[in-house]
């Protein structure tokens, strides 16, 4: 049985348009992509001290679990070339599950919905674009509802 996920694009090495638009046309084998939502300039929120970010997001209609499709992101981020050299630091890709369908996971490595979706502006901009009316399981809210709770503060630029 399909269900959607939502996924969070970043990257702040190199082009990071080319590298988002790759990673997004590899995503296909995991399942069908249905909504990509523009790109948005971020500043970096837990390290600073870094490149701009350009993000965006994606819903997925996959087949795959959610463990499933956590192993099918990390390979992809590794055959781009990610390296993880430092948490939250500079990186060429990153790809996060940010909610799948309306499911709650809380295992070993992985989270869903992603823990501080509610709290990052790179993250809700994006998804309210493509899914205004997803609901977080958790906190009952949608994603718009997310982001105007959200407040000021966090720079970010729709392309």
């Amino acid at each position: 049985m399909s269900e959607t996920a939502y996924l969070s694009l970043g990257s702040n090495l190199g082009d990071r348009a080319a590298t988002l638009r790759a990673a997004v046309a590899q995503l296909e084998p995991a399942g069908r992509v249905s909504a990509v939502s523009s790109l948005y300039e971020t500043k970096p929120q837990d390290v600073p001290d870094q490149p701009w970010f350009l993000n965006c997001a994606v819903a997925i209609d996959t087949e795959k679990t959610p463990r499933q499709l956590l192993s099918f992101i990390l390979h992809l981020e590794a055959t781009m070339g990610r390296l993880r050299m430092r948490e939250k630091g500079p990186r060429n890709i990153d790809i996060d599950i940010v909610l799948f369908g309306d499911q709650v996971v809380d295992e070993q490595g992985l989270k869903i919905p992603h823990p501080s979706m509610h709290q990052r502006r790179f993250v809700l901009e994006p998804l309210v674009e493509i899914a205004a009316e997803a609901r977080h399981p958790l906190l009952g809210k949608t994603a718009r509802e997310l982001l105007v709770n959200l407040g000021s503060g966090q720079t970010v630029r729709r392309l």
